[in-house]
């Protein structure tokens, strides 16, 4: 699944002419650079490959989503709708901002449904937090219908749908803000790096400000640059800039590598009777990073998953995994932390160790999901299709 798949030339290249100057620092240093501004061209090929008017590499997909938070003006107090289903990062984000995450169902799109948003919203309510799990979008038409409706602020991690569109518009363009991931399992990976991106200029304003300890990035001293606001070194280098450039330069292949190996899979897998795959509002969207299915049953898709295990092939069980699920999150429900918490002061509408997720829990319980890689050849793709049919085939027949 990762864009490891495609390192070539392309990255060392990038990476060399970073190395040549010495300057690994995003800023500044203008006379010693030879005009190379991996950053900055990072953040074009997103503005050009999202059609956003602007976009912030940083440091990770996790500091993208705290970026969308701060420049979105959510923080202490407010309460955040999130999924029960994303990886942890989302939920830290919220609490490590001050806010109070605040639980909501999820569908067979295995995204918050607008049902499951209007229900666990209060007066407290500042935010959705919507994230595009496994490489394609949410009902955004519903989603951003509540929000509009309850005026709350729509706010999209897409940390794992670089690539994902929504009737013609990438995710990430219906909020206030969104954030990408580059990290090391990405679709297009720097090994760590994020970018957030916005259409409005006063957000993607704060949160470049927010990203660099509130330096304004005005004139070519940095010592004497402006601090509006207070932040935190969420920066992204010059090398891992680098490597998610090549790598960005090369996202149309790889989702079509991948749209076209999910397809030869999913067709031979659509001869299972029984079997039912993730509902995509979008499907001609996808980006293709995962084929997703629901056994009849927990019991048969955990059987299924050990006989995938017994045939060698490598599948995702989102329901025991300890990031992704919130059954496994111990430490969220009993807000254990290294140092103490605002969270851990305040009244919270919800118990942790006591939520009533019903529909998530029986979506992400038959739940398994197939990372598509896009080098595989069309035999190794047939050949896979068929060894699942066969062990899909055996546990639900």
């Amino acid at each position: 699944m990762p864009g490891t798949e495609y390192f070539g030339e392309e990255e060392k290249k990038h990476v060399n002419e970073v190395l040549d100057t010495g300057i690994l620092f995003r800023y500044n240093h203008d006379d010693l650079r030879e005009g190379i501004w991996k950053a900055k061209d990072l953040e074009a090929e997103v503005r050009s490959y999202t059609d956003s008017k602007y976009a912030l590499a940083v440091s990770s997909g996790s500091t993208a989503v705290a970026c969308c938070m701060a420049a979105s003006g959510v923080g202490y107090r407010d309460e955040v709708i999130v999924p029960p289903f994303t990886y942890i990062a989302t939920i830290e984000a919220v609490i490590y901002g001050g806010g109070i995450p605040v639980f909501a169902e999820v569908d067979e799109t295995l995204c918050l449904s607008a049902e499951g948003v209007e229900k666990a919203i209060t007066p407290n309510t500042k935010a959705v937090l919507l994230v595009h799990m496994c490489g394609a979008a949410a009902d955004i038409d519903g989603i951003k219908a509540v929000c509009d409706r309850h005026d709350i602020k729509l706010i999209e991690d897409s940390a794992q749908a670089l690539g994902a569109f929504y009737k013609g518009k990438h995710v990430g363009k219906f909020g206030t803000a969104s954030a990408f991931s580059f990290d090391f399992f990405k679709i297009t990976t720097a090994g760590e790096g994020g970018v957030f991106i916005t259409d409005d200029e006063e957000t993607y304003l704060k949160a470049d400000n927010f990203s660099d300890h509130g330096h304004d990035h005005i004139g070519d001293n940095r010592g004497m640059e402006q601090h509006p606001y207070l932040g935190f070194n969420y920066r992204i280098s010059e090398l891992h800039a680098a490597v998610g450039l090549a790598q960005m330069q090369k996202l149309g292949r790889i989702r079509d590598d991948k749209r076209r190996n999910k397809k030869i899979i999913k067709d031979i897998l659509l001869e299972v009777e029984g079997l039912e795959f993730r509902h995509m509002p979008d499907p001609e969207g996808d980006s293709g990073t995962f084929l997703n299915f629901f056994l009849p049953s927990k019991d048969k898709a955990q059987e299924a998953v050990n006989k995938f295990g017994e045939n060698g092939i490598g599948v995702a069980y989102w329901y025991t995994n300890m990031f992704h699920y919130i059954n496994q999150w111990g430490h969220l429900k009993n807000l254990k932390s290294i140092a103490p918490m605002a969270i851990q002061e305040l009244d919270l509408p919800q118990d942790y160790n006591n939520l009533h997720l019903p529909k998530s829990e029986d979506v992400i319980s038959r739940l398994i999901s197939l990372g598509i890689r896009g080098t595989w050849t069309e035999e190794e793709t047939r050949d896979l299709g068929q060894k699942m049919k066969g062990v899909l085939s055996s546990v639900i027949g």
